[in-house]
């Protein structure tokens, strides 16, 4: 796993289960159990880790999936192969579903972005219908990863730490719209994104994720 790829996403599953079958129509659910979280705080976690894009087709070559940015062995592990063949070809309320099932796995710790909704296992149990259809997996086929690994998304704006991050010693201020790839090319960084990231691992945990005000050495 490249060094610029989350560690702390929906990716933890150790074995894979093995599940299988066409999406199942089925009811308003409510979840019972005491891991569970709202509707309303899902698409706050959703929209940090993809801007809210629930068909999230792994653009940023980072092979996650989806609103909640499942990994496969995640979204098979889980049960969502009952509900598509890959989270972004399910509905939102089938991924979900799917990530309920995850936080009872694992807790919140599965996604790096929990602290934007607050994500917790005792919160109220989600409305969703995971009534659909895997509308695409049939017809898709899947975008194998580049060899080359890819430079960081843009960083989210609205992203925010839930405590204060280590500003770091560097002579480059991070500003609002900043981006490791930008940065480098501007400043005409020899390495790259990849280069910069490495000289600031101290401070930088996750490359697509940098925060304005944080201090970067530039070699």
């Amino acid at each position: 796993m490249g060094k610029h790829r989350r560690a702390s996403k929906a990716v933890r599953i150790a074995t894979v289960a093995g599940v299988a079958g066409a999406a199942v129509a089925a009811p308003i659910l409510s979840a019972t159990s005491a891991s569970a979280a709202s509707v309303a705080v899902w698409d706050r976690v959703a929209q940090c880790e993809s801007s809210g894009n629930w068909s999230n087709h792994d653009t940023g070559g980072n092979g996650h999936y989806g609103g909640l940015q499942f990994s496969q062995s995640s979204w098979a592990a889980a049960g969502g192969l009952k509900y598509a063949s890959r989270a972004d070809y399910a509905t939102k309320d089938q991924q979900i579903a799917v990530a309920e099932v995850l936080l009872k796995m694992q807790g919140p710790g599965a996604w790096q972005c929990a602290y934007a909704g607050p994500l917790t296992s005792g919160g109220p149990a989600p409305e969703i219908n995971t009534s659909g259809s895997d509308h695409a997996a049939s017809t898709q086929t899947v975008k194998e990863t580049p060899a080359q690994a890819p430079a960081p998304k843009k960083a989210r704006k609205h992203a925010r730490p839930a405590a204060p991050v280590e500003q770091g010693t560097g002579s480059y201020t991070v500003k609002s719209g900043d981006t490791l790839s930008d940065i480098a090319a501007d400043l005409g960084v020899t390495g790259g994104w990849q280069k910069l990231f490495q000289l600031n691992e101290d401070i930088v945990k996750d490359a697509n994720l940098i925060f304005p005000g944080q201090h970067l050495k530039l070699g």
